[in-house]
């Protein structure tokens, strides 16, 4: 079997980590901004997967790691999309421009 190594996954996570910055510093949608975050946490996945892979003494700690930043990416998009979806049923908008009443 061809082995590929651990610097694959770690270019493939900067690319990805990369992306989502990129998405949320440009991005003026709120979904566009949660998708960015989402990249930005999935980039990290793949960290934690690879290393779990690579590094015998990560084997377990980058699963666990791996399925915590899965449920706590589901936790937050759901309350994000609520707020989303609350401010889009007030404003008919979901531009962060305009979300200057959501400050405390």
């Amino acid at each position: 079997m061809n082995d590929i190594g651990l610097a694959p996954f770690l270019i493939l996570s900067a690319f990805l980590f990369a992306c989502g910055v990129l998405c949320f510093a440009t991005k003026r949608n709120a979904i566009g901004i949660l998708m960015g975050v989402e990249l930005v946490l999935n980039a990290a996945n793949v960290n934690f997967v690879a290393c779990a892979r690579f590094v015998p003494s990560l084997r377990i700690e980058g699963q666990v790691f791996a399925i915590l930043v899965i449920v706590l990416a589901a936790a937050e998009a759901a309350v994000a999309l609520a707020i989303f979806l609350n401010f889009y049923n007030n404003h008919a908008t979901v531009d962060v421009d305009e979300a200057t009443d959501l400050k405390g």
